[in-house]
This record gives structure tokens, sequence and C-alpha cells, in this order.
């Protein structure tokens, strides 16, 4: 069986770090309010890819240095370049790069460790993306979240935003948000379901490994069951996801957490589970 060795992994171009059975992803080049590059994209793509193999890790916080999650694409290492094969008429290389950007919220939403974004000052392009594929988001009061495509003269489509967004936020506002790329506000967010939670800046982050480390001490194997119905059931009619639902459910009842549970509310105490 294939394993990944989370614990001893070390990235080159974001941070990593464990801790118990959670792990941190720091978005880490705060003098460009962390901005992605092609080698970023391609590092986080494969690394949540490989997460399916990290074993022991239960849950992932994704956050930024600097005091600002991420400002998109880079300028002059990503839209550069990008300008130049458009100019040459590379195809072929702008689909490669957009299909990779894709692939990154794929391995985001296949990994069966749930997500937490915590999202202070600047979420813009890809790092907006970034956000939305997660699982659940706390955001500060300072937290500006873009969608701004569009302001560089691209589609609104772009790493599932379509398909995604409206399912979080309603169509009609992520139609507004992705038609004018204007900034979503800490407040709009919360109240539209963008971000579960507000916190202050200096506390988001605590915040985040909390809610990943009660998420980590639950029953992990049901946890991961959940994240693929919510992924695989926005394809299905109702009848599908109730029998896609029965028939994972009956899975999971299978599991020894299942019993431990059981056994703890009959002894009149807190269920310990263990993710088998």
């Amino acid at each position: 069986m294939r394993m990944f060795d989370a614990r001893s992994y070390v990235p080159t171009h974001f941070k990593w770090e464990v801790e118990g059975k959670i792990g941190i992803v720091t978005l880490n080049r705060p003098e460009r309010k962390n901005p992605l590059t092609f080698q970023s994209y391609g590092e986080l793509r494969d690394f949540f890819r490989d997460l399916v193999y990290a074993k022991d890790i239960k849950s992932i916080v994704i956050t930024g240095a600097g005091g600002n999650f991420c400002s998109g694409g880079d300028v002059h290492e990503i839209i550069g370049p990008l300008v130049k094969m458009q100019e040459a008429g590379d195809t072929d290389g702008l689909l490669t790069f957009t299909r990779m950007t894709g692939d990154l919220v794929k391995a985001m939403r296949a990994c069966p460790q749930p997500i937490v974004a915590a999202v202070d000052g600047v979420c813009a392009g890809a790092g907006a993306i970034l956000a939305m594929a997660s699982d659940l988001r706390l955001g500060t009061p300072k937290t500006k979240t873009a969608f701004l495509f569009v302001r560089v003269g691209l589609a609104g489509a772009d790493m599932g935003a379509c398909a995604i967004l409206p399912r979080i936020i309603g169509q009609g506002r992520a139609s507004e948000l992705l038609y004018t790329g204007r900034a979503m506000t800490a407040d709009e967010g919360e109240r539209w379901g963008f971000y579960n939670k507000l916190v202050e800046p200096d506390a988001v982050l605590a915040e985040a490994k909390t809610l990943a480390a009660s998420l980590a001490a639950g029953p992990t194997f049901a946890h991961a069951m959940t994240k693929t119905c919510l992924q695989a059931e926005w394809h299905m009619t109702v009848d599908q996801a109730i029998e896609a639902e029965a028939q994972a459910q009956a899975i999971c009842m299978q599991t020894k957490d299942y019993g431990r549970a059981y056994r703890a509310f009959v002894e009149k105490r807190q269920p310990v589970f263990e993710g088998d």
C-alpha cells in the first residue's frame, strides 16, 4: 500500500507544519501578499493529491503569512509569461496551465481530510479560489475576497468558480462577483455563507487550528465519507443521493468508531474516536 510521510515532507514553495493530527499549509511570500507561481500551483496540486495516502493527518488548515491570505497569480511570474504565450499563439501552453490550476482544486476536493481556510486580509483571484475550494472558511473583519478575473480581461469561469461558488453563496450573488470582479466584504462573506465565522486577525489561525483539531478528533473515516458525498452528490438526483447516502452510512456503521460512540453514550462519557 502506498503511503505519504507527511510529517517529514519539506515543500519548496510553501510552508508545511504538523501539529498532532492536523497539518498547516502556509502560503509564505508575505512581501508580495503570498502570490502563486507556476511552481507553487504544481507543488500544491501534487501535495493535496498525496494527502490521500497520509493516513495520520486527519485535517488541514490553509493560511497565508503576514496578514494576507493570497493575492492570486503572481503578475510577473505567471501573468507576464502567459501573455507571452498568447502573443506567440501557444494555445497548448495556455490550456496546459489552466488545466493545472483546475487540477489543484480537484486535488483539494478529492483529498479525504477536511480543509479549513484561515483567511485574513487580501484573498483575491486564485487565492479566493483556494478559499472557495476549502471545506470551511474563517475570515476576519479585514478580509477582502475578490474573484477578479474579469478585471484582467478573463472570464469569471476559472478553476471551477462557476460551479462551486453559486453552491456556496447562491447564483445571483456569485454572478455579481464573477461579472464585476468587485471585492466581497467580510460582512457580506459571512452573511452570504462564504465565511462560516469572522474572528479577529490575531485569532483567526488559532481558531482555524481549534476547528481542525476538533474535526481530527472526530470520526475521521465518517468525515471523509461526508466530504466524498458532498462532492459526488452535485451530479445526482435526490433519489440517487438518498441511495448513495444509504450505502455510505451502512459502510460507516461497520467502523469501530460507530461502536465506540454507542458504548460511550451508554456509559455517559465522551467517545474517543480513532478513525477506523
